[in-house]
């Protein structure tokens, strides 16, 4: 009996332990949500839903140790089991999605820019969607992206000189190739005959409402950034799939530790 009573012990202790990340985890998310607008939170929802199902799997464990109730402490680590292959498969899915694409230098700037051919197909599959790129499209315009940018580069050496997110560089501006002189960081000179054929030098507008929303080259630098966020949140995965096979290994080797003891048992 001593066997079992210290496997519920570790058991009820280490899924308090698992509520706390749980709670970490969600904090993660929320602080997503706070660092980005409604336009890239694309994975907020799904990493606090992450953190929900962790707690409510490990108050499972937890009240199963404590109650001693069989069952729940078997449904615990079913559901724990099923989490680790759920962060498994992600986590893979997201590095093989994640491992195309990259900036291109611009001569004499010191921001890069983006092309979409160089994402996964499945990212140019998510952003050539037109449903999906307009609701995209509407909070773009809708942000201090592009409108911010003449009043933080007052002069064209400053703007040269800024390293431009992604978004502001394929969304804010004309590609380098087209050739129109920047008249400031926000407008350029369009009565110059574009020495390109890319399709993105006749979409740019300076007009906000306009810009390049409709380019290749706002689609590829919301690829780059989705691309980022992705990867922390890969990153992140690693680390909880690390801690949670650990928490499994645990329970596992209590249960068959108490299982055990409970055999042995003599009956009378």
């Amino acid at each position: 009996m001593a066997g079992s009573s210290t496997s519920t012990f570790v058991i009820r202790w280490i899924n308090f332990l698992t509520m706390i990340l749980a709670i970490l985890v969600v904090g993660f998310g929320f602080w997503m949500s706070t660092h980005n607008d409604e336009c890239r939170r694309s994975l907020t929802i799904p990493v606090m839903g992450l953190g929900g199902v962790i707690f409510l799997m490990s108050l499972a464990g937890f009240v199963g140790a404590w109650k001693n109730i069989s069952c729940l402490l078997w449904t615990y680590l079913i559901m724990l089991f099923v989490v680790l292959v759920a962060i498994m498969v992600f986590t893979v899915l997201a590095f093989i999605i994640t491992n195309t694409g990259t900036g291109h230098a611009v001569p004499g700037s010191r921001y890069k820019e983006y092309r979409l051919q160089d994402y996964s197909s499945w990212f140019v599959k998510q952003l050539n969607d037109t449903d999906k790129w307009t609701h995209l499209r509407s909070c773009l315009v809708k942000s201090d992206d592009c409108n911010s940018l003449s009043n933080r580069y007052k002069t064209l050496k400053q703007y040269k000189l800024a390293e431009l997110t992604p978004i502001e560089s394929g969304c804010c501006r004309p590609p380098a190739e087209c050739g129109y002189p920047a008249l400031n960081a926000s407008n350029f000179d369009l009565s110059y005959h574009p020495v390109s054929t890319n399709v993105d030098c006749k979409l740019y507008k300076n007009d906000r409402f306009l810009r390049c929303y409709d380019c290749n080259s706002c689609k590829a630098g919301v690829a780059q950034y989705m691309k980022t966020e992705w990867r922390v949140v890969a990153i992140f995965n690693v680390i909880l799939f690390i801690i949670l096979s650990f928490v499994y290994f645990v329970g596992c080797c209590a249960r068959r530790h108490a299982g055990g003891s409970d055999s042995k048992v003599p009956r009378r």
